[in-house]
């Protein structure tokens, strides 16, 4: 990736979000900034190892719930044939947490290198006693249903790996 300089307004958040020491000694350097309408969300999946293994979220407007899943486990028939074990999603729901307006969380070690996460493509959020979160929320309990709105998402993390050449497009040398 060819880094660019972050706006001063999220300059703001990744320099606070440092201060607080999860990526270590690093930086944060890398900003993704994501809108999710009611009704959307994002399928599960794995953010991989380009970034350093801890990511921190920043949730605006909306509340969300973001749901956790074991990981795809593999095996091998004695033709060498792979077989997946457990291919659903609702087979591999490990638990959930709400994510509510103006709220951060921070996704490391075994949740971040080994599991899944993903919210679910709804407008509305049943809460359940699968929330593990549920004694942090404030004025939300088990049976009630919360209707989500507009979401914007900080996901702030560092990248090791960048580009530090300025790439040269169309220009002569």
């Amino acid at each position: 990736m060819v880094p660019e300089e972050l706006p001063e307004w999220l300059k703001v958040y990744t320099k606070k979000i440092s201060s607080m020491g999860i990526f270590d000694e690093k930086e944060a350097n890398h900003v993704l900034v994501n809108e999710y309408l009611p009704g959307q969300g994002i399928m599960p999946h794995e953010d991989g190892p380009l970034f350093y293994p801890t990511v921190s979220t920043i949730s605006l407007g909306s509340h969300t719930v973001l749901d956790f899943y074991s990981p795809l486990q593999d095996s091998t028939k004695e033709d060498g044939d792979l077989v997946s074990s457990s291919s659903s999603y609702e087979s591999r729901y490990m638990c959930s947490v709400l994510l509510q307006p103006r709220s951060l969380i921070l996704v490391r070690d075994d949740m971040y290198k080994v599991n899944l996460h993903g919210i679910a493509e709804r407008k509305e959020d049943l809460v359940t006693d699968k929330i593990v979160n549920l004694d942090k929320c404030d004025d939300v309990s088990v049976g009630q249903t919360l209707t989500r709105s507009t979401r914007v998402s900080l996901t702030i993390r560092v990248m090791p790996k960048i580009l530090k050449a300025k790439l040269l497009l169309g220009r002569k040398r």
